[in-house]
């Protein structure tokens, strides 16, 4: 079974369990199966990777938008500009990676190498 089958199949299986298609596959996920991209579903991702990965894009976001709208206006130091995107970015990528850890688990998922869609 092909990366683009097992994501097919994994929608269909999931979908009934009463999750959201955007818990299933967030458009972040999507844009990346378009572009070719072979990343697992967020459910079947580790902790790690999806707090560092997720945190990461949150934290460079979060930090470019407020440092343009909020924080260079009013006078904050690049350095606590830095500490408060990387802090905000830890503090998403933790929640996020423990809310799908939490939902994997009560939905007894394997890996995503394990994973024959049923």
């Amino acid at each position: 079974m092909n990366h683009t089958e097992k994501v097919a199949a994994m929608l269909e299986h999931l979908a009934p369990q009463g999750l959201s298609p955007y818990t299933l596959a967030p458009p972040a996920w999507r844009l990346m199966w378009a572009m070719g991209l072979k990343v697992p579903p967020p459910l079947f991702l580790g902790f790690a990777p999806m707090a560092l990965g997720t945190g990461l894009v949150f934290a460079v976001g979060w930090g470019l938008l407020m440092s343009l709208l909020g924080w260079w206006p009013a006078g904050v130091s690049p350095l606590g500009a830095l500490a408060a995107a990387l802090g905000a970015g830890a503090l998403f990528g933790l929640a996020l990676a423990a809310y799908y850890r939490h939902q994997a688990r009560k939905l007894a998922l394997p890996a995503w190498p394990d994973y024959q869609g049923a």
